[in-house]
């Protein structure tokens, strides 16, 4: 939970009363590699900081799946607007190692938010982060080629290439396995 306390810190200075009160409505739950922490069609609970792991998040398809985010250490996760609407989600989370993280429900969530100042402010820090992160991703679709923003990916989050599998990126790039691997025959 110290991972947890220090990200905090680095937005806000917490009382120890504050911290304290906040640390009372988390519980740790570990995932191993492949477990489903969200499933499609069921309502999202809990808000996720991730201590170590990996998450993946996809659309399930007969077909083919879709990847089209992930999560890492120290970072929170989960299908936000499922989670803000409180209504099911449209896809779903998957551990990709084997994860930690420490989970805060969203009843937990809404009391941290009407008892603490520090909370408040740090949700709204979350929010701002996820909503600049989601359009920094729609224009890098809108406006890269998949050979850019496989090397805006790589310059900007080489560990992600370093621990997910490439179909993953491939999915989450827009192009097929095969136009991934020429790809990274052209920079090569």
């Amino acid at each position: 939970m110290g991972q947890l306390r220090e990200y905090y810190e680095r937005i806000v200075q917490l009382q120890e009363s504050e911290w304290n009160y906040i640390a009372s409505h988390f519980e740790r739950k570990v995932f191993s590699k492949h477990d489903i922490i969200t499933k499609q069609g069921e309502i999202e609970n809990y808000l996720s900081f991730i201590e170590k792991g990996v998450v993946r998040y996809y659309i399930p398809d007969d077909d083919k799946e879709l990847t089209f985010n992930f999560s890492f250490n120290k970072s929170f996760t989960c299908a936000y607007d499922s989670f803000l609407t409180q209504k099911p989600s449209e896809y779903e989370l998957q551990a990709l190692v084997d994860t930690v993280v420490w989970q805060i429900s969203y009843e937990d969530l809404q009391q941290v938010y009407m008892n603490t100042q520090a909370g408040n402010y740090l949700g709204r820090h979350a929010a701002e982060k996820l909503f600049l992160a989601k359009g920094k991703r729609e224009l890098s679709l809108l406006k890269y080629t998949a050979k850019q923003r496989y090397l805006n990916l790589f310059s900007e989050q080489p560990h992600l290439l370093k621990c997910i599998p490439l179909k993953y990126i491939a999915s989450y790039l827009g192009v097929t396995p095969q136009g991934l691997s020429r790809i990274r025959k052209q920079i090569s």
